[in-house]
Formats: structure tokens, sequence, C-alpha cells
């Protein structure tokens, strides 16, 4: 479904990815993992159209997505959950999720999205006409989630949806990220600082470093790594 092809991309004269290729398929979850700085979420935005690719080439379901302005990136079906949430704190908790639902195939079932992601987020329900800034932490990052999930997309890019997070919570996002993938087969591409968490939660894992792939393979491969080991987990 989504082709990332010896793409290159970064910021003005500072060049941060180089020759990345990763590709995704339907009902796959993918975990991108690496240091601080290596480029992840540089290539999360370039997906997303956020910044401009300069060589290579990216494709949705064969079609080119390279040079598409951002804002038409979601009517693929493709719903990015940036680091830092991105709530909208000063609306309710309602009004944030009938505002995840704004791309016109998604209007006609805001009624029937918003009972599905209540569902999923029964504390959410609860809430629903509080402030979203009046959230804890980790509710607010189920929020952006339920957010996302309001376009009924076809893949959801989430960005460190751990970082912050008490662990109990973490486990609570992480279970409704698996969830999601298999009730609704959507496909998920994955960063995340925490490599347990990651790699359990996902089917397959790239290894980016310096701006570019150096390891890629199954979660269980990556996880019996010897260099993964050491690198990520001081094992």
């Amino acid at each position: 479904m989504l082709n990332v092809s010896n793409v290159h991309a970064g910021y003005g004269d500072l060049k941060v990815l180089f020759d990345v290729s990763i590709d995704l398929q339907d009902g796959e979850v993918v975990s991108l993992v690496g240091s601080n700085g290596a480029g992840k979420t540089t290539l999360l935005r370039a997906i997303s159209g956020l910044i401009p690719v300069t060589s290579g080439e990216i494709t949705w379901y064969d079609k080119s997505m390279t040079k598409m302005p951002a804002y038409k990136i979601p009517e693929l079906g493709i719903a990015h959950i940036p680091q830092g949430r991105g709530i909208l704190s000063t609306l309710s908790i309602r009004d944030n999720l009938l505002l995840g639902g704004y791309i016109k195939s998604a209007r006609a079932m805001r009624e029937e999205r918003m009972e599905y992601v209540l569902g999923l987020f029964p504390i959410l329900r609860k809430r629903i006409n509080l402030l979203a800034g009046t959230l804890s932490g980790g509710q607010q990052q189920m929020l952006a989630i339920a957010r996302a999930l309001m376009m009924n997309p076809k893949l959801l890019i989430l960005d460190e949806p751990s970082l912050g997070l008490a662990p109990i919570i973490v486990d609570e996002v992480f279970n409704i990220i698996k969830r999601v993938s298999k009730e609704e087969g959507v496909s998920i591409l994955l960063i995340e600082q925490n490599l347990l968490q990651a790699l359990s939660a996902s089917d397959r894992g790239y290894v980016l470093e310096t701006g570019q792939i150096v390891m890629s393979g199954s979660s269980d491969e990556l996880f019996a790594n010897k260099d993964i080991k050491k690198a990520y987990l001081g094992i």
C-alpha cells in the first residue's frame, strides 16, 4: 500500500534522510526504531507531505504522492498523530473528535465513528463535554488517537505515542493500538523509543541510523539481534 523508495529529504540545506526505502502492506504494523536524531520523525513528515522530498519516490497504492500537498494526504486515508499529540486544548473533547472527521469521505459516518472511538476510550465518553486541555497526558494521547480514528483511516502514523506517559498508561495505549489493527485492519506505522513495546506491537521493523536504513526484518528477528539488544536495551 505504502512504498517509500530511495528518498532523500531534510530541512533546507540540512539533509537528514539518505536513500531511505521502506514499505507497508495492508493490515501490517511496522515499527521504525532508532536513536534520537536518526531521522525517524523526518521520514514521517516526508510521508505526510510536511517537508519536501528532494529525490526518490513515495507511492500510495502505486499512485505517486511525492509532490502532493499536505492537506490532501488525509483524503487518501492516512492519519498522522505527531509527537506531542497536537490536540486543540481550548475545544471540548467532542469538538476535537468532530474535527477529526472533517474529510469528505468520513463526514457521513461521524456519529458512527464517534460511538466506535468512545467505546475504545470510555474515559473520553465520561468527559466528552470538558475542554481537552483538562485531560491528563495519557488521556490526551487517547484523544489524539481517537481523533485520528474519526477519519476511518487506512493507515495510522504514530510518532512516539508513549512519550511522557506512565508505564500503566503506555500499556493501555499499546493495547488499543493492537486492538485497532486487529479489529479494523488499519495499517500502522509506528515510531517508538521503547523497543520492547514497539516490537511486541509490530509485525516488522526498520532500524534507522543517521538518516539511513541499516537493518530490517520481522519483529522477532530484530529483537533477537545482538546488535539491536546492545544498542537499544543495553544487553
